[in-house]
C-alpha cells in the first residue's frame, strides 16, 4: 500500500553537544518518512526557548520545516512580542502555541492565562504570518474542571485564530472521533491531527501518560507490565497496538498523524514499514 498520508514529527531540544549530534542523526533517519514539519518542545515557562529555536533552525537547514513549541505562562506581552520577532527573523512560519506549565517558584500565570490569549495575541501582532497549531485533548486536559469546560477551552483557541490542532497521545480511537464531533458542534472545525506515540518502553510510556493525563487502557497497561524486562516482547506488542490505532484513525478520516518520537528513530520507522505508508 502506498500513501500520501501526512506525518509530522516531534522532538525535544538536546541538552549537551553530544545530544546535538545524536539527535541530528536521528532526524536524518526519520526524514525518510518525508515529514510535513517537525516540532520542537519547550520546557516549563519556555525555559528551553534558546535550545528550541536552535534545533528548529537546524531542522530548517536540513531542508524540513521546523515549528517551535511556544508557551506563554509567566510571560509578558513584551517578551512574547520579542520572541515572535525572533521567529520571523529566523524564517519560521509555523508555531505550536501552548499555555505551558508554570515553573516552580512562579507566583502567577503572567499576562497570558490561557493558550487562547496567546493565539489571539499572535494573530493581532502578526496577522496571518504564522500557521498556528494548538493542543487538543480527546481524553480531557488533566487540569480541566470537566469535559465540557475542556471543550470550551479548545474551541476558544480555534475561535481566537488557530489553524489546526495536534492531540495529546491516546490509544482509544473512539475518544478522538467523539472529540471531533463535539468540537464541531461548538464551531471548532479545523483539522485535528492525532498525536501517536510508538511503544518501546513500558515504564517510560506509563510515566509519560501519567504526567500528561493520557489514559493507557487497562488491558494495554497490564500486558506491558506482564512482559517485565522483555524489551523485544514490549516492542512487538507495542507495534501491534499502535499499528491498529493508526489504521483505525486513517480509516476514520484523520488528516494525518503526529509522531511523538522521543528523539528515537527505530520505533517510528518500524511503525511506518508495518503500515506500508
Amino acid at each position: 500500500m502506498t500513501s500520501n498520508f501526512p506525518v509530522s514529527l516531534e522532538f525535544f531540544p538536546a541538552k549537551t553537544p553530544d545530544g546535538v549530534a545524536k539527535y541530528a542523526a536521528v532526524r536524518r533517519e526519520l526524514y525518510a518518512l518525508k515529514p510535513a514539519f517537525c516540532s520542537v518542545t519547550a520546557g516549563a515557562g519556555g525555559s528551553t526557548h534558546k535550545g528550541t529555536l536552535s534545533m528548529v533552525q537546524d531542522i530548517f537547514s536540513e531542508g524540513v520545516e521546523g515549528a517551535p513549541h511556544f508557551t506563554c505562562v509567566g510571560a509578558s506581552t513584551d517578551s512574547i512580542r520579542d520572541a515572535l520577532a525572533q521567529f520571523r527573523d529566523a524564517g519560521i512560519r509555523r508555531i505550536v502555541a501552548l499555555r505551558g506549565d508554570l515553573p516552580s517558584g512562579y507566583g502567577s500565570f503572567g499576562e497570558f492565562r490561557y493558550a487562547s490569549d496567546l493565539v489571539a495575541f499572535i494573530r493581532a501582532e502578526t496577522g496571518d504570518h504564522f500557521h498556528i497549531e494548538v493542543a487538543a485533548y480527546p481524553e480531557m486536559h488533566p487540569q480541566a474542571k470537566s469535559p465540557q469546560a475542556d471543550l470550551q477551552a479548545y474551541a476558544a483557541k480555534v475561535h481566537a485564530g488557530a489553524n489546526s490542532a495536534i492531540t495529546q497521545l491516546f490509544f482509544n480511537a473512539d475518544a478522538y472521533f467523539r472529540f471531533l464531533d463535539e468540537a464541531r458542534k461548538l464551531g471548532a472545525d479545523v483539522p485535528v491531527v492525532p498525536g501517536v506515540m510508538p511503544i518501546t518502553n513500558a515504564s517510560g510510556l506509563i510515566r509519560f501518560a501519567d504526567n500528561t493525563g493520557a489514559e493507557i487502557p487497562r488491558w494495554i497497561r497490564l500486558r506491558l507490565q506482564s512482559y517485565g524486562d522483555d524489551v523485544e516482547s514490549i516492542k512487538a506488542f507495542g507495534l501491534d497496538v499502535v499499528t491498529d490505532l493508526c489504521e483505525r484513525l486513517r480509516a476514520g478520516g484523520a488528516p494525518g498523524v503526529h509522531l511523538y518520537t522521543m528523539n528515537q528513530s527505530g520505533a517510528s520507522l518500524a511503525l511506518f514499514k508495518r503500515l506500508g505508508w
